[in-house]
């Protein structure tokens, strides 16, 4: 029934929508800049022209470099990477969201990247620097009279599905980071946070900034970091669509912890997805560029993450898809 409706929804849209239809091309144009702010971003959105295989950090993709924007009213999706990631994290799903009539904005986010992690535990920059991206595309980038401001979701994969949560509205209880790497000393933020002592966010419990980007109206989390510092009503607030994805395999952010505990915190039933086999990284695009770092690209025996990129990608697109769809669609689609 599921799957029916979300067909019947997206043919509505295209019937009801003829800016949106058109902006499905079927092609990804793709820009590489810098925010006045010194933020570097990928952009990926439809375009028309010539593609070409381009590598991207670990991966490739098939894009139009700085290709014309096609369409108007175009939805707006912004990524948000893991702890140590980059903009490229996830081209794969970037570029599926731009074929399907998308613009994709994702960060490198300032002091916690591949280069420098610094500022890897000041995790309340983080939903900040992603309201400012918003701000960015909406304002400062070349193609921003092409994007529907009505029409935004955020993606985000570990620290960055913390991140989209906690722009969204979501308010964690960081005081029970203590208690959980006492826990458990050998998990990845415990770890982490015993590399920048002087900084621990465990230091400032219930210090979270009062925020949510209300311009936010649909999410899409993959392994979220931190998701036991939501319990006792911490995600109350965020109220929109949610896509919440768990690799049952997770060593890094074992899903009881992590995924799971999102999952029951939030407030209405999210759409959630488990991925048999999968570990914590194969939520990343599968590597296929000029480097190779076996942590990340190394999947289990048997688990062909090229395949299930492939569905991925198509169930993140119908998600957006239906939740960010033009207002007429949507309301003719309940009726």
């Amino acid at each position: 029934m599921r799957f029916f409706q979300a067909l019947f929804a997206a043919i509505l849209i295209c019937l009801v929508s003829p800016a949106y239809a058109a902006s499905g091309t079927g092609h990804a144009g793709f820009q590489r800049l810098t925010t006045p702010d010194g933020v570097e971003v990928g952009v990926w959105y439809p375009s028309q022209g010539e593609e070409r295989d381009i590598p991207l950090g670990l991966n490739r993709q098939q894009v139009i470099p700085g290709g014309p924007v096609s369409g108007e009213r175009l939805p707006l999706v912004v990524m948000s990477h893991g702890t140590g990631g980059s903009f490229a994290g996830h081209a794969d799903t970037a570029v599926a969201l731009a074929k399907a009539g998308f613009v994709v904005a994702a960060l490198t986010h300032p002091g916690d990247n591949w280069k420098d992690q610094s500022k890897a535990t000041e995790i309340a920059n983080r939903p900040a620097a992603l309201s400012r991206l918003i701000d960015f595309m909406l304002g400062g980038w070349s193609g921003h009279s092409a994007i529907d401001a009505s029409r935004i979701g955020a993606f985000g994969f570990s620290s960055g599905g913390f991140t989209v949560l906690t722009a969204a509205g979501g308010i964690p209880d960081l005081s029970l980071i203590r208690a959980h790497c006492a826990a458990h000393p050998g998990r990845f933020d415990c770890q982490l946070i015993a590399k920048h002592p002087g900084d621990a966010p465990a230091k400032a419990p219930k210090s979270w900034p009062a925020r949510r980007d209300a311009r936010i109206k649909a999410l899409a989390v993959a392994a979220p970091a931190l998701g036991f510092t939501f319990a006792d009503g911490g995600l109350d607030a965020v109220r929109m669509p949610v896509q919440l994805w768990r690799a049952d395999d997770d060593k890094v952010l074992p899903p009881a912890e992590y995924a799971d505990a999102v999952r029951d915190a939030l407030p209405s039933a999210p759409e959630f997805h488990t991925v048999p086999h999968a570990g914590h990284f194969d939520f990343l695009a599968p590597c296929d560029g000029p480097v190779s770092i076996p942590a990340l690209c190394t999947s289990a025996p048997g688990f062909d993450r090229a395949a299930f990129h492939r569905s991925f990608d198509a169930d993140v697109t119908a998600f957006f898809t239906r939740t960010l769809a033009p207002a007429q669609a949507a309301t003719s689609a309940d009726q």
